[in-house]
């Protein structure tokens, strides 16, 4: 059965690549702490689910430490010249957004397509999996796509996979270490606390005051966490559940999924959510660092109250 164990390695692999490019990059300055936190973070995709908690944790300050150090840092020694990329750009238009738009549409089709194989009368891809190995798999058939259409030199993918991860930097391991932590809070008792905050100072008496808090919440704890994913153990546990759920019967499916959209309509809000708010500042070189931010803004609020409109409406139907 094919499992969620099969991306992680893909990753891990991506990731030691990028390591391994970095650290035979003799003309960069940063190189050697470029490798070394690619190369921890390969090794958490690699080999954490082997690991012990501590071990684990070890490595999550491992990656802490290189990246407090400042020697992380995007390279130009390999870029081509500008005049290239843009008659390259030039040459091949809005077909460059094939390999890219291949990426949802092979995850959209082939989600149900996994869902069903079987063999052997076992199921080929794990149930709980199937969207992720699926996003997986059309990753890989985007890759191949890209180098069929491009014909690059066999060390391109990796180079370009080198390029942008060291622009992004240490913000790429931001969505985990934020949904990690918002399961130690959910394990912590934070959910009760503010479900017990929220009861004392909020009128919840009503389904619709339930819902508004649950969603305004969402958006609010990802603003201050960065992450929905944080969010969500969260707020589900001290407002949705107890409320939206039990008290008034909501439908739990319904709250959680538009809950989750109420919450990245926080990440939209927030410098937190950096890998989204600041990293394109920085590849953009926009002399605004919120720039990003005030041009989402209102579409952010105008997001949220339709979501706050949708769950009341659906979620007690």
């Amino acid at each position: 059965m094919i499992s969620l164990e099969l991306v992680h390695t893909l990753m891990g692999l991506l990731f030691a690549g990028i390591a391994v490019v970095n650290a035979r990059d003799a003309a960069s300055p940063r190189r050697w702490g470029n490798a070394a936190f690619w190369g921890i973070y390969a090794a958490s995709f690699l080999a954490g689910s082997h690991l012990s908690d501590l071990a684990n944790g070890v490595l999550v300050f491992a990656l802490v430490g290189v990246a407090s150090t400042r020697r992380m840092g995007a390279s130009r020694s390999d870029d081509d010249p500008r005049e290239v990329r843009e008659a390259r750009a030039r040459r091949w238009g809005n077909r460059l957004f094939v390999p890219a738009l291949t990426i949802p549409a092979v995850t959209l089709l082939g989600a149900p397509v996994l869902k069903r194989a079987t063999v052997g009368g076992a199921p080929l891809v794990d149930p709980k999996q199937v969207t992720l190995v699926a996003l997986g798999t059309a990753i890989v058939v985007a890759l191949v796509v890209g180098i069929g259409m491009l014909r690059p030199p066999p060390s391109a993918p990796m180079r370009e996979a080198r390029r942008l991860m060291d622009s992004v930097g240490w913000a790429a391991a931001l969505p985990q270490l934020l949904a990690a932590l918002g399961a130690v809070f959910a394990a912590a008792g934070i959910g009760q606390i503010v479900s017990t905050l929220a009861a004392r100072w909020l009128p919840l008496g009503t389904p619709f005051a339930a819902v508004a808090t649950y969603a305004v919440g969402m958006a609010l704890f990802t603003i201050v966490m960065g992450n929905a994913f944080a969010a969500f153990p969260v707020m589900t546990a001290g407002i949705g559940l107890p409320l939206v759920v039990h008290r008034f019967g909501g439908d739990v499916t319904v709250m959680a999924a538009i809950g989750m959209l109420s919450g990245f309509c926080g990440t939209l809000m927030t410098p937190m959510a950096a890998n989204f708010n600041i990293v394109p500042i920085a590849l953009l070189e926009l002399p605004d660092q919120n720039a990003v931010i005030k041009a989402q803004l209102p579409t952010a609020l105008f997001l949220l109250a339709a979501n706050i409109g949708l769950m009341y409406f659906f979620v007690y139907s």
